[in-house]
């Protein structure tokens, strides 16, 4: 409710407040505290403001109250008719109590600035939005200014808008106060017009206690004495360059410079910049070397977008127990966690100072178009760590990490599965790895011309995504890069409005030296009935690397698939010679082959010539034949002759994508050929591993570590003999302990190797553990033992031990939330699942009477045992107990019904592969002359 104190209102009716903002002196403090606001959080982000007027400068003035968590505000907005009206809309959050308002304009054609009576103030009941009804209308081409007084409560339940935290030092207790107004806050603060294409200078003057310094967007004009204030002090804020409402910013704490400024100078553009670090005292240990990070870091983005920022002075601030999720980006004043800006890492630094050029200097228009930014500040952040540490923080792994997820999501039959947030967050991984394929496609000097011409053009102003696809293809078709009947807009789109992928297939002619390629959308999930799918294409770039002329520092563009089905490709080598489409991944795309060109590069792979090709074109080509296999497009057979040089590989890149594969390979398997497979990964592992164990360091690289964990936990799953003794030695330590329910002395990693290849024993002994639990102790404890003795045996025995204990008998021990992760961790192998369909079946009578009442229990039983099958064999069993109790199933009916659907595609993929991957794993454990079987007690 708003709540206008016309009382209040005799304090701004000074001579002062009749001039415009930019000449207004700072008002006096009121000793008056008494604010009742309520706090109402779930700004619209998508209201907008009538269009009647546009600011064009702002004044103001805040007194924050640091022990009451209140705040006194005054601000006057310069503003420019742009249209008749008699009233005025602006954003304002409906915390805050507006105290005073006032309205004065010159008419055109006149000088004399006339007081506008405010006739009424009302705030929108649903929307953040206050609207002054004014005596009279206001004639186009006006201009004048807008007065509100205004009281607020700062946030302490979060750090967000202006915000006030608290945090111990020397066991005093010690206040922070500062803003993170990003994306639509700044209304939570004071009345403005919030919308990121209003870009205007800010003036802001800030009450302050004397102890503690005051830290905005640009350097403090002048210090100001308050009359009868001996603690607090009056910090008057130099002009800022023109900028949206979000980018203000404002730190309050007591910090201390981090040792001395950096200056960077631009002598070509004669300006310079200061670039200091604060922290608390007590912390400066933890920031050592951060101000050599910050000016290598802005220097590297200076020098991409050779624009300098229009600020004489950059601050960083390790702000103690500030919790944003990210950094609050404010032009000229970034703030991070203290953790955030201690780490060693260059990667968040990075985005945060590309935000100050992409972000501030320029603005999405709207918030449509933040994606977009995010993305280019994703790349350009990516591509800096890298060029200056070689990509160590992110172990070399982008775009790996983020490009695999996408193939791995945008293959399924619903992608995002309807959740929001990762449809964006996947948005802007897709267009992040646009930006790579044109500054590859393009040229790198070509790229970094086109954004900066983009920037130079877009400067105090606002940017959609067609701004920096125009300016991209002037940049390339100025340098002959792509066709002149071609733009980048066309391009980008043909990514930006899919939800999916191309495959793109290469059948190569060996006799006249060609290929014939053809494009379609890339599923990997079973049935592809995608609807439109036939319909599907996209603007692809085709590079190429060729065996005889191997360079991979040399690719061009041979051509772009022009929105094209199929087209062919000639001047190919010849049939001695393989080739790679999209090397390096330059686009987001998989790509397969024929059969032969498939044998040319498994068999160039296991030659000592292999790394002549880079280790992310190796693991492409890995995970593509395997997930092609996965998804119907490739004889499993080929994508299993591709894992052949794993013998000899080391590098942590390419083997990245194997453990998945491996994971997702293992779980579709029947159980008659998984000793085979565990075999085969055994053999496939084992190499590698004792390589990795041979000169452990404690001060070795993460990549490294990783490795050996995911190569040992792999392993240790596929039955590796060392591993299971070693478990098991472990394991005794805790079965001879005297009170073994006192906790657990060993290592997590240690218990499933012993439940899924131990004695019914050891097993037995987990059981008991998990029964006498005591409630003292962390139940997360409980649940992860409880998770490893249901989802690792492969024993039926033990499988029906804990099902018969916990289900038939009614063990008091376990409860029904116990129950749901049982069926869902005994599920997920393939004897497994067998076993609790069998469990069901033997069973059904007794537990269709003990869970008619718990619906959500049957049903969760009824999808963990029949859900998983994909055979024949599985769907005639799935089938025959759904004829057996047609008409039982009640709530589940829907379920198994849909079971047998999915079964029964599946089933066709069995039938289909199953038989390869037995025959190719015969040969392959006959030429190793390995042995298929685990020892087990």
């Amino acid at each position: 409710m708003l709540r206008l104190c016309c009382i209040l209102s005799v304090l701004w009716v000074a001579a002062a407040h009749s001039l415009p903002p930019d000449k207004v002196s700072a008002f006096h403090i009121i000793k008056t505290r008494s604010i009742d606001l309520n706090n109402a959080h779930g700004l619209a982000m998508e209201t907008r403001l009538e269009k009647s007027v546009k600011p064009t400068g702002y004044r103001l003035e805040l007194e924050p109250y640091l022990e009451d968590g209140l705040f006194k505000g005054h601000v006057s907005i310069n503003v420019t008719w742009l249209e008749d009206t008699d009233e005025i809309s602006v954003h304002c959050a409906h915390e805050i109590e507006i105290t005073n308002t006032e309205v004065k304009a010159t008419f055109p054609n006149t000088k004399e600035i006339q007081k506008v009576s405010v006739k009424r103030v009302s705030m929108d009941i649903k929307k953040p939005i206050v609207t002054l009804r004014l005596e009279k209308s206001i004639p186009k081409g006006s201009e004048g200014h807008l007065v509100f007084g205004f009281n607020g409560t700062m946030e302490t339940e979060n750090t967000e808008a202006f915000f006030k935290t608290t945090y111990m030092e020397q066991e005093t207790e010690r206040i922070v106060a500062a803003t993170q107004l990003r994306p639509n806050n700044a209304r939570r603060m004071f009345p403005c017009f919030d919308e990121p294409g209003y870009k205007t200078p800010f003036q802001l003057s800030v009450v302050r206690p004397r102890n503690m310094i005051a830290l905005s967007n640009v350097p403090v004009a002048r210090t100001e004495e308050i009359t009868g204030e001996p603690n607090a002090v009056w910090d008057h804020f130099e002009m800022t360059p023109p900028m949206s409402t979000f980018t203000l910013g404002l730190v309050i704490a007591e910090l201390n410079q981090l040792a001395d400024s950096k200056q960077l100078q631009n002598e070509k553009e004669d300006s310079s910049i200061e670039l200091r670090v604060w922290g608390r005292p007590e912390y400066h240990q933890a920031l050592e070397g951060v101000n050599e990070k910050l000016f290598t870091v802005f220097k590297e983005i200076a020098n991409f977008w050779r624009v300098s920022l229009p600020l004489k002075r950059l601050d960083i601030v390790a702000l103690p127990n500030y919790q944003g999720v990210k950094p609050a980006d404010n032009w000229g004043l970034i703030v991070f966690k203290e953790s955030d800006l201690a780490s060693k890492g260059y990667l968040q630094l990075a985005q945060e100072l590309s935000y100050q050029w992409l972000g501030a200097f320029t603005t999405p228009a709207w918030w449509s178009d933040a994606h977009l930014n995010k993305a280019l500040v994703g790349y350009l952040a990516a591509e800096t760590a890298f060029k200056i540490n070689n990509g160590s923080e992110m172990e070399g792994k982008w775009p790996m990490t983020v490009l695999y997820s996408l193939y791995y999501e945008f293959s399924k039959r619903y992608p995002h599965s309807r959740i929001t947030g990762m449809k964006q967050e996947t948005a802007s991984t897709k267009i992040e790895l646009l930006f790579r394929m044109f500054n590859y496609t393009f040229g790198g000097d070509t790229f970094r011309e086109g954004l900066r011409e983009f920037i130079k053009e877009r400067k105090f102003k606002t940017f959609t995504g067609d701004h920096v696809w125009n300016a991209l293809t002037a940049a390339a078709i100025k340098d002959n890069k792509i066709p002149k009947d071609l733009d980048v807009r066309t391009i980008a789109n043909s990514w930006i409005e899919k939800d999916r992928l191309p495959l793109i297939t290469v059948k190569r002619n060996y006799k006249s030296k060609s290929a014939h390629v053809t494009q379609k959308v890339y599923l990997r999930e079973r049935p592809h009935d995608v609807p439109d799918a036939a319909k599907m294409s996209w603007w692809a770039p085709l590079v190429i690397a060729r065996e005889d002329a191997l360079d991979f520092n040399k690719g061009t563009t041979t051509i772009w698939m022009k929105n094209q089905k199929e087209l062919e490709i000639n001047d190919l080598p010849g049939e001695e010679h393989f080739i790679i489409v999209n090397p390096e991944e330059i686009a987001p795309f998989p790509v397969n082959y024929d059969d032969e060109n498939w044998r040319l590069l498994a068999n160039y792979l296991q030659t000592n010539n292999r790394l002549r090709i880079p280790e992310l074109t190796r693991a492409k080509l890995l995970h593509d034949a395997w997930n092609l296999a996965y998804a119907g497009d490739l004889a499993f057979a080929t994508a299993f002759n591709m894992t052949l040089f794993l013998r000899e590989e080391r590098h942590h890149l390419v083997w990245d994508p194997v453990f998945t594969m491996i994971d997702h390979i293992g779980k579709h398997i029947c159980e008659c050929m998984h000793e085979k497979f565990q075999a085969y990964v055994r053999t496939l592992l084992t190499p590698l591993y004792e390589e990795l164990i041979k000169d452990e360091r404690e001060d070795e690289e993460n990549w490294r570590k990783n490795l050996r964990g995911h190569t040992k936990t792999f392993l240790c799953q596929a039955g590796y003999a060392p591993c299971i003794k070693e478990a098991q030695e472990q394991f005794s330590k805790w079965m001879q302990a005297k009170n073994p329910d006192e906790g657990n002395p060993i290592a997590n990693q240690y218990i499933c190797p012993v439940f899924k290849y131990g004695s019914k024993k050891e097993w037995e002994f987990g059981l008991q553990r998990v029964i006498n639990f005591p409630p003292s102790r962390k139940q997360s404890e409980r649940t992860y033992l409880l998770k490893t003795l249901a989802g690792c045996p492969v024993d039926v025995y033990k499988i029906n031990r804990l099902l018969n204990l916990s289900v038939l008998e009614g063990n008091g021990n376990f409860t029904e939330t116990d129950l749901f992760l049982i069926f869902s961790m005994v599920s997920g192998s393939p004897h497994g699942h067998t076993t609790l369909f069998h469990f069901l079946n033997n069973n059904w009578n007794d537990l269709k009477e003990k869970f008619q009442s718990k619906t959500n229990l049957w049903d969760n039983l009824i999808t963990s045992a029949t859900s998983q099958f994909t055979t024949q064999a599985g769907l005639e069993l799935v089938s025959n107990l759904y004829v057996a109790h047609q008409g039982e199933f009640g709530s589940a009916e829907h379920i198994i019904e849909k079971s047998m659907r999915n079964i029964r595609e599946e089933a066709k993929w069995s039938d289909a592969n199953l038989p390869v991957i037995d025959k190719w794993l015969d040969w392959y454990l006959s030429v190793y002359n390995v042995n298929d079987k685990v020892a087990k007690n």
